[in-house]
């Protein structure tokens, strides 16, 4: 039975105008995206195939071109339509922080983080530059490590928020691991970092550390 047929109220895109996104799981999300199913399934058996077959939405949205187009009914247009909502979806974030500001909203910096970082498989350290009203000016990967490591060099880190005019900057990176949870060397590169740029009146306001299901914020566990 095709989705056309199915009740009106449970039917993905009738059930989103009625109720919001939020209350659609992920395969009726991943639906409305995909529009068609395939000889056989409809678009919402297609979709909870191919989250079964990459092992769930992160996965799938964090596939390389490659192994994505190797799905059940997906193929290079659906990739390249993914990426541009993907972006589309950054660079909301990036405005919307541009706007606000960012220290007072740090659910909005979470979800940033969160689609920049979390897909990463190697380490990447990245700097939010604030001006004065805390207001994002830009944010830049710093530096790039291995699968477990990234190098941080406190002295680079100060030249670059100094070229910047930035008067506080929100420290951030990803655990490719996928555990949030910051080890003792976060802890003391922080320390480091943070006392570094106080001797340029620069200050530290959040060491955010990204995983697969959470963002942990320094600021608010008291470490800052």
């Amino acid at each position: 039975m095709s989705i056309k047929s199915w009740p009106e109220g449970e039917r993905p895109r009738e059930k989103l105008l009625a109720h919001g996104a939020e209350h659609l799981s992920d395969g009726e999300l991943l639906a409305i995206f995909l529009r068609t199913g395939v000889a056989g399934m409809d678009a919402v058996e297609l979709s909870r195939t191919l989250l079964h077959q990459f092992g769930g939405l992160r996965p799938l949205l964090a596939a390389s071109q490659a192994d994505f187009c190797k799905g059940h009914g997906l193929g290079q247009a659906k990739y390249v339509q993914l990426q541009a909502v993907m972006e589309l979806s950054r660079r909301y974030l990036v405005q919307s922080m541009q706007r606000d500001t960012v220290f007072t909203e740090p659910a909005l910096v979470k979800r940033y983080l969160q689609q920049s970082l979390a897909s990463q498989k190697r380490e990447v350290f990245m700097l939010l530059y604030l001006d004065s009203q805390h207001r994002l000016i830009c944010a830049e990967p710093l530096f790039f490590g291995t699968i477990d490591a990234s190098p941080v060099y406190p002295r680079i880190v100060v030249q670059s928020a100094l070229a910047h005019n930035a008067a506080a900057v929100i420290l951030a990176h990803n655990h490719p691991s996928g555990v949030a949870e910051p080890s003792r060397a976060d802890r003391m590169i922080t320390e480091r970092l943070t006392q570094a740029m106080s001797l340029v009146d620069i200050k530290l306001l959040d060491h955010f550390v990204v995983g697969d299901a959470e963002v942990i914020s320094f600021a608010e566990r008291g470490w800052l």
